[in-house]
Formats: structure tokens, sequence, C-alpha cells
């Protein structure tokens, strides 16, 4: 049930809706942003349910006619704005939202548009939605789920609350994967690392087979690079582009691999490992490699990915950055 409870981090969003439902003081319109998989729209439901629910609580009840309704996305005071298009055209925001505003709510005492990838709206259709939130009826509420604010014109934004989701702690989203999705504590860590604080695309990354294979490539590459010569270098850079590897989170790979090495040459300490099962190959590579070296690596593997965004050509690119990690 998408109660402001089940919302892990955020907390001071969740705190500043709580006092707005105390008070009263609801907003017409809110515009949440963050990253997919962030919680944005999980947030904005969880108001609209609260906001809802006949208890008038903190939380919704999860049990009174609203709530079922909203549960069984059947609640006629919810409207989901949707698009078919690669846009949200000026069409949609006016058949969706501009030509119902006035019908009142039908069991509620408000009536709530949802307009998730709202940064899809172009020019002529966040005109239109201007005309609403102008003058909106007192009882409509408008959220604008967005991955880019930026996307939005100035006079949009000067009419909407905007909220910006924050990354959470790496313990929390470490915690969610091994306690409630039951995921194995090493690859807990490699998933957290790699979300970013964004729980979402953690919960992605455990149940993905195509991470879990570039998992397997990737440290079978670190593992043997010392020893590996042009040609076969070469063979392994075709079988990525073959199989389509996500060649910049390889990169995102195998720097969380070097930040293991140094981490453990400086301190010999494996408390903050991310790739804890594989410290018999991170303390090797940490004995061969020194300071400048380790540094040269990581170097190099951030110039290997800003050469891909120039589209430089990705053999060359990549073979110059596997060079330099056999060197070092």
């Amino acid at each position: 049930m998408p109660g402001f409870s089940d919302v892990l981090g955020n907390d001071m969003i969740k705190e500043y809706f709580e006092r707005t439902l105390a008070n009263g003081q609801i907003s017409h319109a809110y515009i949440l942003t963050g990253e997919a998989g962030m919680g944005r729209k999980t947030l904005a439901k969880a108001f609209a349910m609260t906001l809802l629910c006949e208890e008038k609580g903190e939380d919704p009840c999860g049990k009174c006619h609203s709530c079922r309704q909203f549960l069984s996305d059947n609640h006629p005071d919810v409207i989901y704005v949707h698009h078919e298009k690669d846009s949200i055209g000026v069409d949609d925001i006016r058949e969706q939202i501009n030509n119902t505003v006035q019908i009142k709510p039908y069991s509620s005492a408000y009536k709530i548009y949802i307009v998730d990838e709202a940064e899809k709206m172009t020019v002529q259709a966040q005109n239109a939605l201007l005309k609403t939130l102008e003058e909106p009826p007192s009882y409509v509420v408008i959220f604008l789920l967005t991955t880019r604010a930026d996307a939005f014109l100035p006079t949009i934004l000067s009419r909407c609350i905007t909220l910006k989701l924050k990354p959470l702690y790496d313990g929390i989203i470490r915690e969610y994967l091994i306690d409630e999705l039951s995921v194995d504590k090493s690859e807990a860590d490699i998933c957290t690392a790699f979300a970013r604080g964004n729980l979402g695309k953690a919960i992605s990354l455990a149940s993905s087979q195509e991470f879990a294979a570039l998992r397997r490539v990737v440290l079978a590459l670190l593992k043997n690079v010392r020893t590996m010569d042009i040609a076969q270098m070469q063979d392994m850079l075709k079988q990525w582009k073959e199989n389509k590897l996500d060649i910049e989170e390889c990169l995102d790979f195998m720097q969380l691999w070097y930040r293991d090495v140094l981490m453990f040459k400086a301190t010999q300490d494996t408390t903050g490992f991310i790739f804890k099962d594989e410290y018999r190959y991170i303390k090797e590579a940490a004995e061969k490699s020194s300071f400048h070296g380790i540094e040269e690596i990581l170097e190099a593997i951030e110039k290997a990915k800003k050469r891909l965004d120039a589209n430089v050509n990705f053999e060359l690119t990549m073979e110059l950055m596997l060079l330099t990690i056999k060197e070092n």
C-alpha cells in the first residue's frame, strides 16, 4: 500500500506532505523531480491516497471505500494523464486535464491529476496547462512527475511547488535488498554501489540477467587482463560489441573494482569493499600496482568514457584503456 510509512528515505518530502495534510494547506500543483526509480510516483500516490482517505489520518487507512478504489486503480477522482506518442501534446493536456477540471469530484473533496514523464510535455502543451494552473478550481491538485524539472517553462515552475527527491543512503538500499528481496550480501553490495542511491535501479539490477552476465564478463577481464595479449583483447571487445553489453556500465564496474584495489593498497582493510568475494584478486592487483599506477588506470577509464561519449572509435578507445591497465 503506497502510504508514507512504506516510502524509504526522502524524509523531508514526507514530513512536508504530512505537515501539509495536518494544516490543510494543499497546493494546487506539485512537481516531483528525481531520477527514474527514486520513488516519485510512490510519493505522489501516497499523498494522493492520504488526501482522499475517509479517515483523514497521517497515512491512508487502506480499508475505506476511497482507499479500496485507489488501490484498485479505479478511483473516479484520480486521473492518470497518459500519452501514446514520444511527447505529451497539447491535445493530451486539453482533453485529459483542461476539459475536465470544471467537473467537480465525484466522491471526494479533491480531484487529482498525475502526469508521469511530464518533461515530455511540448511547449504548446505546457502553455495549455498554464491556463489551468493560473486559475485552478479549489479542489484540483496536479502532480507533475519528472526526471528534468529544467524542461518546464519558468511560468510553470513559478506556479508549482517543486520537491526534489534525493538519493538514499547505501545502507538503506543494501538492507532492503537483503531483508526484503533475499539478495545475497555480496550481490547486494554490488547492486547498491551501482545504484548510487536509487532504490528502483538497485532492485532492477538485482533481478537483471543482463547485469549478472555483464558482471561475469567484466570480472573475467579484470582477473586476467595482465596476461592477455592484444589479439585476446580485440577478440574480447568484439564479443562485448556483438553481445551488446552496456559499455558505460562495464566501465562503471571497472572503476568500482579499482576503487577497491586503491582502498586496499592504502589501508589493507576490506571493511568498505564492494567486491568482498574477490578479495584474493583485489589483493593481488594491489600488490602488483603502485599508487600512481592505480590512479593512471582510473584516469584511463574516465578518459575512455569521455571519448566514447564523443563518438571516438570504440575499439581504439577500449584498446588504449586496456593497455594502460595492463601496463600498470
